[in-house]
């Protein structure tokens, strides 16, 4: 099971950092595609082989199905206990051909992916959707995935409501992409917030300092858990389905939103 919200990047050819980034995060994803260069690949699936974490919170992303180094990073995860995979470039369940015996969370960052981004959420081999921008964006044809505030294109938007709508639907969790303006904390912090307010469950990080600031956005603010507590011992004394709550009509829809805060302050 994923540990969220923050999921921190690792290189999968720096052992050296595994334990930090494991006490730092909620979840660790040892990375062996975009953070590891080809002439290291071998050196970064024998590091994850001999650098044991605990695997309840750690997912491997591999590289993507038609990669020349896909079927040498399976078969260093199976030397593993990690059993939870990230894919990136997932288009297709024929991609999950082959990983039943992990949790793949799936990681559309193509104009296949998040086209099909229903199919990839339905099937039971998939636990989580992801999505990534820059990827998305240079497949496309383009060269910038943001605006000059710092803030999603279009484009980038879409793409992140098709995925969490997607994950939704099939009733699983989607994780936002990295914000990767290291020095933008509060660019993050406000794009953190928005999207656990729409429904993200964390969010993907590269650096450990990010990992406080989407903790703390990922925690309904204390207005809103005023709110929800009130609304919810309301609802239990209430016989009626629909009701007044300080001025607010109050229905099924608003009382999921509040069970959902509950949940989330635990």
């Amino acid at each position: 099971m994923i540990t969220g919200p923050a999921l921190l990047f690792c290189p999968g050819d720096r052992p050296d950092r595994y334990a930090k980034a494991f006490e730092r995060a909620d979840s660790v994803i040892i990375d062996l595609e975009d953070a590891v260069a080809p002439a290291d690949k071998e050196a970064a699936r024998a590091a994850l082989v001999s650098t044991p974490l605990d695997p309840a919170r750690v997912i491997v992303r591999v590289n993507p199905r038609t990669s020349e180094f896909f079927a040498a990073d399976i078969a260093a995860v199976e030397q593993t206990a990690y059993r939870t995979i990230m894919l990136p470039k997932a288009e297709q369940p024929s991609d999950l051909d082959g990983l039943e015996a992990y949790d793949v969370i799936a990681l559309c960052e193509t104009p296949l992916g998040v086209r099909d981004a229903d199919a990839l959420a339905a099937d039971p081999r998939v636990t989580a959707l992801t999505w990534g921008a820059e990827d998305l964006v240079a497949a496309i044809g383009g060269f910038k995935s943001r605006t000059p505030d710092g803030g999603f294109g279009k484009l980038a938007e879409y793409s992140r409501a098709r995925v969490l709508i997607a994950a939704a639907a099939a009733g699983k969790p989607a994780y936002d992409t990295v914000h990767t303006d290291l020095a933008d904390d509060e660019g993050l912090r406000e794009e953190a917030s928005e999207a656990a307010a729409s429904g993200f469950r964390g969010a993907m990080c590269l650096h450990p300092r990010q990992v406080s600031i989407l903790r703390e956005a990922y925690l309904p603010d204390a207005a809103a858990i005023a709110w929800a507590t009130g609304v919810l011992e309301a609802a239990a004394t209430t016989p009626s389905g629909v009701f007044a709550y300080n001025g607010q009509m109050i229905d099924e829809p608003l009382l999921r939103q509040a069970r959902r805060i509950a949940e989330a302050t635990g």
